[in-house]
């Protein structure tokens, strides 16, 4: 018990600084990396034809926002709410970029205050904020789950574990696995300070199999536009689309999970190099993940201003 009690205490001295060694610690490898081969970054060009794919990337990493702000009022049907995609949308659109904030919770805080001004209970809104990410991380995994095999791995055991692994996904996300989850992470919210939380998280009834198909959908998106951003690089082997979209997922779910990493700045970027700086040229690696962040900061960041636009707009008309 005291060696078990030594250790907690540790941590929670620890824990404070966990982010920033986390952030330190990418950002260093980053910039190592950079060194290394800044010269095959300098090198590079886009021809007139990449600027037109990254311009279809940004455009593909918009619509995955859009659609996952969608997917967020099918949470909240999930959850007997009559909330309206017109009120839905712009609120999720608005509040994302809120991720970048130190903390990476504000984007969250502003949903659950949005969602009470609406009428929506503290409890209720809640758990619809709570349950997005968990069922983003999900669907990361599945979909990487699935794209492993097709790698090429002809073991059968390995095929074996990686069904084995989907399966629990599933059963993770069942309802009597996510409740509790759902409110221990309520507790945290609360014992933090970041998210003021009262009471009991309402339990979720059933299956979310609509929003989870929706996440899904939504990752399989901002793949695309990752790839396209590779695309718009150098040219991309059709057998190399399984393992783009594995890494693609992996990383995406790290810098979703990960600590310090606010919207997942430098975990997704060192996973990426990580995985597949063994198939790809490094520059072109470094190079692609650089503009894919800033493709990904301009979708947010018009996906934003759209939010604000449609909200304003809204209120003109039930103004008049």
């Amino acid at each position: 018990m005291r060696i078990s009690n030594l250790i907690k205490q540790g941590y929670a001295k620890f824990k404070p600084y966990l982010r920033w060694v986390i952030l330190g610690g990418t950002l260093f490898f980053l910039a190592q990396q950079l060194k290394d081969h800044a010269a095959g970054v300098a090198a590079i060009r886009i021809s007139d034809r990449g600027w037109g794919i990254l311009a279809i990337a940004l455009t593909i990493t918009l619509l995955a926002h859009i659609w996952s702000a969608w997917v967020w009022v099918w949470i909240f049907h999930h959850l007997k709410q009559p909330i309206t995609a017109v009120w839905a949308i712009p609120v999720y659109l608005k509040t994302n970029i809120a991720k970048y904030i130190p903390g990476n919770v504000w984007h969250f805080y502003g949903r659950i205050v949005a969602a009470k001004q609406q009428g929506v209970s503290l409890e209720i809104a809640t758990v619809a904020v709570l349950l997005e990410p968990l069922l983003m991380a999900a669907s990361a995994l599945i979909v990487a789950i699935i794209g492993i095999p097709l790698i090429g791995s002809k073991n059968s055991s390995f095929f074996g574990w990686q069904l084995f692994g989907l399966v629990v996904v599933l059963i993770a996300i069942h309802p009597r696995i996510l409740n509790p989850v759902i409110e221990k992470l309520s507790k945290l919210k609360q014992k933090s300070g970041s998210v003021n939380v009262e009471g009991t998280a309402l339990p979720v009834a059933s299956y979310p199999l609509v929003p989870l198909l929706g996440e899904i959908c939504f990752v399989g998106l901002r793949g695309t536009g990752f790839l396209l951003t590779l695309r718009a690089l150098s040219a991309i082997e059709p057998s190399k689309i399984p393992l783009l979209f594995t890494a693609f997922s992996l990383a995406w779910l790290l810098g979703l999970i990960v600590p310090g990493a606010p919207g997942g700045l430098g975990v997704f970027e060192a996973t990426i190099l990580t995985i597949l700086g063994g198939s790809f040229s490094p520059a072109i690696m470094l190079a692609t993940v650089a503009l894919y962040r800033l493709i990904s900061i301009l979708a947010e960041t018009a996906g934003a201003g759209l939010g604000s636009f449609s909200q304003l707009i809204f209120a003109k008309q039930n103004c008049s």
